[in-house]
């Protein structure tokens, strides 16, 4: 007999598994890893036809997309273009960038597939009488530990040719030249502290779900325990 189990922790543990998956695909999916050097509107721009002030913006480089500003002279009109500059995979702007490209993609092909697994732990705790819970946090230990090597990674591609025409000459590994970080390698960090606290809290959800109290009811029958 199915029994529905749901305690604050174990609803904690999911919430947060679904945060962090999602925080890492939406990162790794971002054109905001690097923020390049500020460069001028085009000259050939209405502000310039207008006597005013050229706007300068910032284009960003991903790992294996980018953002970059095109202009619409007939509207003096500045639109911010984003997509991959790379077609394929083999076309990725550095080795080290391609590696990192596997690690988060394997770490959030975990995560995700974690993330799924965890709506039904209130259904089903245990898979050949090993608990669910602790299954998942170590494949979401693991999942980080892939993270971490492609985080260690990504910056070793800095002196990649693509990254030296966003970041100027003096970029190189480990070195940002003339770029600063953008919002999507912070997302990407914090993702992956959030995924070692996951993997150490589904022990807490594990030991929610199989409490005295959890056991007490369900020998009264309840199929439906809800427990704070």
């Amino acid at each position: 007999m199915c029994h529905v189990i749901v305690t604050c922790r174990s609803m904690l543990w999911t919430l947060l598994s679904i945060v962090v998956a999602f925080a890492e695909l939406i990162a790794f999916m971002s054109a905001d890893w690097l923020i390049g050097k500020a460069k001028p509107s085009s000259s050939e721009d209405g502000d310039n036809r207008t006597g005013g002030l050229q706007e300068p913006y910032h284009p960003t480089l991903g790992i294996y997309g980018r953002c970059t500003r095109i202009s619409h002279m007939q509207f003096s009109r500045r639109d911010t273009l984003c997509g991959p500059y790379a077609e394929n995979f083999s076309e990725i702007a550095s080795g080290f960038w391609q590696a990192t490209a596997i690690f988060l993609a394997i770490g959030i092909m975990i995560l995700c597939t974690m993330a799924f697994v965890s709506v039904f732990t209130m259904c089903v705790q245990s898979i050949m009488k090993k608990s669910i819970f602790n299954v998942c946090g170590l494949l979401q230990g693991i999942a980080g530990l892939f993270l971490i090597l492609g985080l260690i990674l990504y910056p070793a591609g800095w002196g990649c040719q693509k990254a030296v025409s966003y970041c100027g000459p003096y970029a190189s590994a480990y070195k940002l030249g003339d770029c600063s970080l953008g919002w999507a390698f912070y997302t990407a960090i914090g993702g992956t502290v959030l995924t070692f606290i996951c993997a150490v809290f589904s022990a807490q959800a594990e030991i929610a779900t199989s409490s005295d109290k959890v056991q007490e009811e369900i020998e009264e029958g309840k199929n439906l325990i809800c427990l704070l």
